[in-house]
C-alpha cells in the first residue's frame, strides 16, 4: 500500500527530532559535509562554486533562513558540459537518496509567450483552467519537513519574457499562484537553481583567438574572459529579476588537464552500471590515454560521455554476448581503436587499471 506508506513516512518526518544534550537541533536531516563529499567526487574544476554551496547548506541546516522566501536561489552560468545541471541533480540525489528527486523544467520548451500557462495553468475560461494543471511537480519541489526540495529551471535564458516574469514572485516570496485562483505552489522549502549558457560562445571564441596565431604572445587581460558571461547576463535579464537571485556563479571552462579526472568519473559511472550485470572492466593505460587524447574539452563531460557511448559501450556489449560466462574484461588500445577482450585471453600480469 504505497499511499499509506508515504503518509506514514511524512508523519514520521514531521515529528520533532530527538534532543541530545549539548547538540544543536535542526529540523533538517542531512549533513552538509556528506552532501558535499558526493558533489566533490563528481564535479571537476569548480571549487569556488562547491565552497559556496557548502556554506549555503550549512546555513539551511541551522534553519535560520527567511521563512517567506525560498531557502536559496542560485543562477549557474557557463559553457556546456561543465557541471551546471549535474550539480543540481547530484544535490537532489544526495539530499533525498534517489536520482528522480529533482524537479526539473527545461525552459527551452517555454520559448513562446503562450507557454507561460504550462507553469501557472490555463487562464480562466480556457480548457483545463479549473483543474489547475502545471508543468511543475509539486511533491518534488516542496520537499519534506526534513529535507528541502530541489528545483531546476534549465537554460533559463531561452524562456519567453512572460515566463520569466511569472517566476519573479517565486524567487521573491516563494509562491506561485495558479491561474485558476484555487491554489498556489509553495517554494519556501525549496532550493531553486537556474542555469544559463549566456556569453559562453563569446567567451570560448575569445579564448580560441588568443590560443592560436600571433595573439597567443599577447595574453589575455586578467578577468577579460570572465567578464563576458557576466555582461551577457546583465544585458539579457531585467535588474528586478537579477535582484531576486542570491548568488550568480560563473562556471569555468574545463582545462585540458582535467580530462583524466573527467574520465575517472565517467568510468566509475559505467562500472556502476556494469556491476548490476556482474561485469567488471580492467584498463590498459594506453586505452585510457586514447580516450583522453581524443576528448574535445570545449564540450566538457558530455563529449567524453558521448565517446564512451559510441566507441566503447557497443564493444563492451558485444564482448558480453560473445563471452556470456565471463565476468572480467580488459579494455586495450590496438591499432588506433579500442578492443574489449576477456581477461582469460590476455597475457598474465598485463598492466591493468581496475575500475570497480
Amino acid at each position: 500500500m504505497p499511499f499509506i506508506n508515504d503518509r506514514l513516512m511524512e508523519q514520521a518526518e514531521s515529528r520533532p527530532p530527538p534532543v541530545t544534550p549539548g547538540a544543536r537541533v535542526s529540523r533538517f536531516q542531512f549533513e552538509p559535509d556528506q552532501v558535499m563529499a558526493r558533489l566533490s567526487a563528481r564535479i571537476v574544476g569548480q571549487d569556488p562554486v562547491l565552497a559556496d554551496l557548502e556554506a549555503m547548506l550549512t546555513r539551511i541546516k541551522a534553519d535560520i533562513s527567511d521563512p517567506e522566501r525560498p531557502l536559496a536561489v542560485y543562477l549557474f552560468v557557463g559553457p556546456t558540459g561543465v557541471g551546471k545541471t549535474e550539480t543540481a541533480r547530484l544535490l537532489a540525489e544526495a539530499l533525498h537518496g534517489r536520482a528522480d528527486a529533482l524537479c526539473r523544467v527545461d525552459m527551452n520548451t517555454l520559448a513562446q509567450e503562450h507557454y507561460a500557462a504550462a507553469l501557472t495553468g490555463a487562464p480562466p475560461g480556457y480548457v483545463g483552467s479549473k483543474e489547475g494543471h502545471t508543468l511543475l511537480d509539486e511533491e518534488r519541489l516542496r520537499g519534506t519537513f526534513r529535507k528541502p526540495g530541489v528545483v531546476l529551471f534549465d537554460e533559463i535564458e531561452k524562456a519567453d519574457a512572460r515566463v520569466i516574469r511569472a517566476l519573479m514572485n517565486v524567487l521573491d516570496h516563494g509562491r506561485l499562484p495558479l491561474s485558476a485562483g484555487t491554489r498556489e505552489l509553495d517554494f519556501r522549502n525549496s532550493l531553486i537553481f537556474m542555469t544559463s549558457n549566456l556569453g559562453a560562445r563569446e567567451a570560448q571564441a575569445r579564448l580560441s583567438l588568443y590560443r592560436g596565431g600571433w595573439r597567443r604572445w599577447l595574453g589575455l587581460r586578467p578577468g577579460e574572459v570572465e567578464r563576458i558571461p557576466e555582461q551577457a547576463v546583465f544585458e539579457h535579464f531585467d535588474p528586478e529579476f537579477i535582484n531576486r537571485i542570491d548568488r550568480i556563479h560563473y562556471f569555468q571552462p574545463l582545462a585540458p588537464q582535467r580530462a583524466e579526472a573527467l574520465l575517472d568519473i565517467e568510468l566509475d559511472r559505467l562500472a556502476d552500471r556494469l556491476q548490476g550485470r556482474d561485469v567488471h572492466l580492467s584498463w590498459q593505460p594506453a586505452a585510457r590515454a586514447r580516450l583522453c587524447a581524443g576528448q574535445d574539452i570545449r564540450y566538457g563531460a558530455r563529449d567524453l560521455r558521448r565517446r564512451l557511448r559510441n566507441e566503447l559501450e557497443p564493444k563492451v556489449a558485444a564482448a558480453m554476448f560473445g563471452h556470456p560466462g565471463t565476468r572480467q574484461f580488459l579494455v586495450r588500445a590496438s591499432g588506433g581503436t579500442l578492443e574489449v577482450v576477456p581477461v582469460m585471453d590476455t597475457e598474465p600480469h598485463d598492466a591493468l587499471r581496475h575500475t570497480t
